[in-house]
Parts: C-alpha cells; structure tokens; sequence
C-alpha cells in the first residue's frame, strides 16, 4: 500500500475496505501480562487501537506493529501521521530489519482532535524493553520494514488511538 507523490512515501491509508491483516497486536500477554489491545476499522474508514494496558503481573504494554517488504527511504526527514488521539502518550516506533529485537523511538502526546503528527526521524532513538541503547546510534533512516504504535505509560489505563495516514516527507 505504498504510494510516491512529489516529496512524500506513503505508508498506509486506511479506507472502509482496507486490508489489515498485516497489522499485529502484541500486548504484554507474551510476557505474562493482562493488557489487551484490539485494531479495527471503523464506519469513517480509520484505523482504531484501543484497548487497556493493564500492570497486572509486571505488565504495562499494548503495541500495534505493521511489517512490510523493506523501503528505501534515503532522503525522507520526517513522519507525518494524521491521526486523533486521547490526551495520552504514545510511542511511534520504526526497525529497518523487523528481525532486530530493538526498535527506534520516538515520543507524542494526541490530543482528542484531529491533528498531523510531524516527528524528526533522525531523533528516533534506539530502545529495547524501554531502556535507552546507548552504544547505537539514533535512527539512519535508509532502510524501513516496520513501524509500531506503543502505549506503555507505567499506570493502568484505557485507550484509543485513531489513525488515518502515515507518510514520510523529504
């Protein structure tokens, strides 16, 4: 579902009749945890992640990734997601190899009106299980074959998260 206009790569765009079969819930159930994350599409045609995280057994997690055929994205500065949000924080979070066990992160706060997300790719920075990996560097940004949205905010909370578009800009 990838498309190139001008100075933009888009992502994905959620419609009415998109397929989402490629896009995964991974709560901390893997873990022993009681979180639970759902993802649908709603009657406006909008990907929705919502759910609750739960700290039940060291818990405090729910995560919606999408894996693809890997992109060249050389020259693309910035993500631009469209999306309406709850007031809470979240993370976005790209792998260049969704084999890596780190991701690249990158912080927003949604507010519960419709808004575009513009986050600096070369400022993601590299995690794993939340901790900072210090001896790596932020993100290249020269290869792309995962992106992630997280919730994880150390309490118990529900959620919803309503996403339109994700594009990288030049």
């Amino acid at each position: 579902m990838t498309h190139e206009i001008a100075n933009s790569l888009l992502i994905f765009d959620f419609e009415k009749k998109t397929d989402i079969s490629d896009w995964k819930i991974v709560d901390d159930v893997v873990m022993g945890g009681r979180s639970n994350g759902n993802f649908y599409i709603n009657e406006k045609g909008n990907g929705v992640f919502e759910g609750t995280v739960s700290l039940e057994n060291n818990g405090g997690f729910s995560s919606l990734r999408y894996n693809f055929d890997r992109k060249q994205i050389d020259g693309y500065k910035k993500v631009k997601i469209h999306l309406k949000g709850d007031g809470k924080r979240y993370q976005f979070r790209v792998k260049p190899n969704r084999y890596d066990k780190y991701s690249y992160v990158s912080y927003f706060r949604a507010t519960g009106e419709w808004e575009v997300i513009t986050l600096d790719l070369a400022d993601m920075i590299p995690t794993f299980r939340g901790r900072r990996l210090t001896e790596l560097s932020n993100y290249d940004a020269k290869n792309l074959e995962e992106i992630a949205f997280l919730i994880g905010n150390k309490e118990e909370q529900n959620f919803k998260l309503e996403i339109d578009k994700i594009e990288l800009v030049k």
